[in-house]
C-alpha cells in the first residue's frame, strides 16, 4: 500500500485564511499581522490586553529517546491537538520554528507528519516568518560589536584571549566550529580564536524564548556576559550598548506566530533552541497567550524526555511559573524493538520478546516524569507494520509502571484515530491530579543540581568534572549565579554520552567537558561528552533531494 508523503499530504491542505483561525480563538484581524494568507503574528497589544483571564490546562509531549525507527512527537502533539478539538474541547497547539541546519541535514522538518501537521510545512520549514534570521541578526550584530569595540582602543579593557561570544548561522557547518577571526593585517583588527555555533544554541534563541515582553527581552540581552578583561571581571553586552539595537531587530520577532493545522486549528509555532544543546521549548510568551485563550494548550518538548522533558519542567516552567496537567511521553512499537536489539531492516516482523526488552527505556522515561508530580500517559503513535500483539505488550509494561498507554493513529487517520488519546488526556487533566514541583530547588549549589539531574534522570552513577569546572562553578556562586537552573548539553540518543547506549543502561559516569553561563537567559549550560553546539552535516545530507520541480513547488522536505 503506497502512502503520499508529508509534503504531498500538506500541499492538498484545504487551508483557511488565517484570519478565521485567529477568530477561533477570539483573536480579531486588527490584532493579526498577516505574513501572506496562511500565516500571521499576533500582536502584542492583543497578549497585553487577555493578561487577566484563566489559564486552560498544559499538556506536555514529550518521547523516548530518539532511534532511527522514529517516534513522532511533534506529529503526536499535532494530532492530540486535533483530536481534542474533535471531541468538543477548545484546544491549540504550540510548537517550535524549525532550523535551516537539521532541515537540510538529517533530522528534517518540525511540522509533524502525516495527516497531523501544521501547514503551511514548506514556509514552516523554511524562512517561515524571518524569526531565526531576525535572531542571527541580532547575534551577529553583537559580535561586531565587540571586535569593533576592541579595534577602536578597547576602553573596556577586554582580554582578547577571553572573548566568549561566539558567531553563528543557522547551518550545520562543522567547518565553523573554530576559526581564527581578523587576519589580514592592521585594518582588519586584532586576530583571535573564535569560532560559530547553530542560531538555535545561540542565548539570544533562549533568550527570546524566555521573555516576557520587550522590556524583559532587552534587560536580558543586556544581562548576556560577552567577555572578560585580564582580572576576570565579567563584560555585559550592555557595556557594548548593543541591547538596544538588538532588541530593535527582535521587536517582530518577539510576536508569537499563528498557523494551523490539517484540519484548521490553531497552533502557535515560535521559537525553536534545540534540546540536546538548548532547552529544546518554545516561546513561553507564546505558550503563556494560548494558555489565556484556549481551555487545553498541547506543547512539546525536544527529543526525549532526560532532555527536553527535564529542561521543560526545570527551566522553563520554573522561569514561567507554568504547571503542566499531565505529560504524554510518546513511544512507538518499531523504537520499542529498535531498543530491544532489533535491526533497522527487521523492524517489520513482529517480535513480541523484542518489544518487552526494549520497554526499558519507555519505563524509565515515565517513571521519571512522574517524579516531577504531573500524571503521564503513554502515546503508541501507530505504525502500519504493528501487530496486536505488540501493541499489548507495551500496554501491559505500561500498566505495571503505573500508567497508561493509548494506541493513537493520527498519522493514519487525523484526529479521527486520536480521539481515544485525547478523551483520556482530557479526563487526566481534568481530574487536576497534578503536584507538579522541578527536581531540584534553586538554591542548590550548581555542581549539585548537575548531579541530580544525572543521577535522578541518567540514573548515573557519577559526574566527572576537573577542577577547574568545579572552581568555575564556585566562582559564579560567589558572583550571585547560584540560583540558576542547569541546562544539561549531551547526545539525545541515549540516557549516557554515549549516543550508542540504547535502553535504560547503568554502571556509567557523566563526564562534563565544559561549562558556560547564559546569564540573560538565565541558566548554566553543561557540555557533557562529545556534544556539539555547531552540528555537521551527514555523509550525504537531505539538501542533496531538496528541489524545485517543474511546477515549482518544493520536492524532497520531510
Amino acid at each position: 500500500m503506497a502512502f503520499k508523503t508529508d509534503i504531498e499530504i500538506a500541499r492538498e491542505a484545504k487551508k483557511k485564511p488565517i484570519q478565521e483561525i485567529g477568530a477561533k480563538l477570539g483573536i480579531s484581524s486588527d490584532d493579526l499581522l498577516p505574513y501572506g494568507h496562511d500565516k500571521a503574528k499576533v500582536s502584542q497589544s492583543f497578549i497585553n490586553s487577555v493578561q487577566d483571564r484563566k489559564d486552560g490546562k498544559l499538556i506536555l509531549v514529550t518521547a523516548i529517546n530518539p532511534t532511527p525507527a522514529g517516534e513522532g512527537k511533534t506529529t503526536t502533539t499535532v494530532g492530540l491537538g486535533d483530536g481534542l478539538n474533535r471531541i468538543g474541547k477548545n484546544a491549540c497547539v504550540c510548537i517550535r520554528e524549525a532550523s535551516l541546519g537539521p532541515n537540510f541535514g538529517m533530522k528534517g522538518g518540525a511540522a509533524g507528519g502525516g495527516y497531523a501537521q501544521v501547514v503551511p510545512m514548506e514556509e514552516m520549514n523554511l524562512h517561515f516568518t524571518g524569526d531565526f534570521h531576525a535572531i542571527t541578526s541580532a547575534h551577529n550584530l553583537l559580535s561586531a560589536m565587540i571586535d569593533n569595540h576592541i579595534y577602536w582602543g578597547n576602553a573596556l579593557e577586554i582580554d582578547t584571549r577571553r572573548v566568549v561570544w561566539r558567531r553563528v548561522v543557522d547551518m550545520n557547518d562543522r567547518a565553523l566550529r573554530t576559526i581564527t577571526a581578523s587576519l589580514g593585517g592592521v585594518s582588519n583588527g586584532f586576530p583571535r580564536e573564535a569560532g560559530f555555533d547553530i542560531t538555535v544554541a545561540s542565548e539570544v534563541m533562549a533568550i527570546l524564548c524566555l521573555a516576557k515582553n520587550l522590556e524583559d527581552l532587552q534587560e536580558r540581552l543586556g544581562s548576556m556576559i560577552v567577555a572578560h578583561r585580564r582580572d576576570r571581571s565579567p563584560v555585559y553586552c550592555r557595556d557594548i550598548k548593543a541591547d538596544g539595537a538588538m532588541t530593535v531587530l527582535l521587536k517582530d520577532a518577539m510576536q508569537p506566530n499563528i498557523v494551523q493545522t490539517l484540519e484548521n486549528n490553531p497552533a502557535f509555532v515560535h521559537g525553536g533552541p534545540f534540546a540536546n544543546i538548548a532547552h529544546g521549548c518554545n516561546s513561553v510568551i507564546a505558550t503563556t497567550t494560548a494558555l489565556k485563550l484556549a481551555d487545553y494548550v498541547v506543547t512539546e518538548a525536544g527529543f526525549g524526555a532526560d532532555l527536553g522533558a527535564e529542561k521543560f519542567l526545570n527551566i522553563k516552567c520554573r522561569k514561567a511559573g507554568l504547571t503542566p496537567s499531565v505529560v504524554v511521553v510518546v513511544a512507538t512499537v518499531r523504537a520499542m524493538k529498535m531498543n530491544g536489539g532489533v535491526a533497522k531492516a527487521d523492524l517489520g516482523d513482529e517480535n513480541v520478546a523484542a518489544v518487552e526488552k526494549g520497554c526499558a527505556n519507555l519505563g524509565r522515561h515515565v517513571e521519571n516524569v512522574k517524579s516531577f508530580g504531573v500524571p503521564v500517559v503513554v502515546a503508541i503513535n501507530h505504525f502500519v507494520t504493528d501487530t496486536d500483539a505488540e501493541v499489548q505488550a507495551i500496554k501491559d509494561f505500561v500498566a505495571a509502571q503505573g500508567a497508561e498507554a493509548v494506541l493513537s493513529r493520527h498519522w493514519e487517520l487525523g484526529s479521527e484515530g486520536s480521539a481515544e488519546l485525547a478523551t483520556r488526556v482530557a479526563e487526566i487533566a481534568d481530574a487536576d491530579m497534578a503536584n507538579f514541583a522541578p527536581i531540584y530547588p534553586d538554591d542548590m549549589p550548581l555542581f549539585q543540581k548537575i548531579e541530580a539531574i544525572a543521577k535522578r534522570i541518567y540514573r548515573a552513577d557519577d559526574v566527572l568534572a576537573d577542577q577547574k569546572i568545579r572552581n568555575q562553578l564556585k566562582d559564579w556562586e560567589a558572583q550571585g549565579y547560584g540560583h540558576l537552573p542547569v541546562c544539561m548539553a549531551k547526545t539525545q540518543y541515549s540516557f549516557t554520552t554515549d549516543p550508542d547506549r540504547r535502553g535504560a543502561p547503568v554502571g556509567f559516569s557523566v563526564p562534563v567537558r565544559e561549562v558556560r553561563l547564559s546569564a540573560g537567559a538565565g541558566f548554566v549550560v553543561v557540555i557533557c561528552g562529545e556534544i556539539m553546539t555547531m552540528p555537521g552535516l551527514p555523509r550525504v545530507p537531505s539538501a542533496e533531494n531538496i528541489k524545485l520541480n517543474a511546477d515549482g513547488d518544493v520536492e524532497g522536505l520531510f
